[in-house]
């Protein structure tokens, strides 16, 4: 029978599949078209991801326990980012 990870492994779990999803790494994706035909900001979108993360990194290296709700929001905020890059047709993986 397999135990349910505890919440720092949890939101750790959650930030590697993060990283491994979005094109955090891709520098085209940081600027903004001259068409103006986002469906909201991708850009925007991903910053607001990569703070997130960023936060949650370093409070779980400081010693800090993420709450359920603080993993269940995260997590949430992921599938929306999700969706917003996938209507500006931005690969992800998935």
């Amino acid at each position: 029978m397999q135990h349910k990870p505890d919440r720092i492994s949890a939101m750790k779990q959650l930030i590697a599949q993060v990283k491994q999803t979005f094109p955090l790494d891709s520098a085209d994706i940081f600027r903004c078209g001259l068409a103006n035909t986002c469906v909201g900001c991708p850009k925007k979108l991903l910053e607001l991801v990569d703070a997130e993360l960023t936060y949650w990194e370093s409070a779980i290296n400081q010693g800090i326990t993420p709450s359920f709700g603080d993993i269940s929001r995260f997590g949430k905020l992921c599938s929306n980012v999700s969706r917003g890059l996938k209507r500006n047709n931005i690969p992800i993986q998935e």
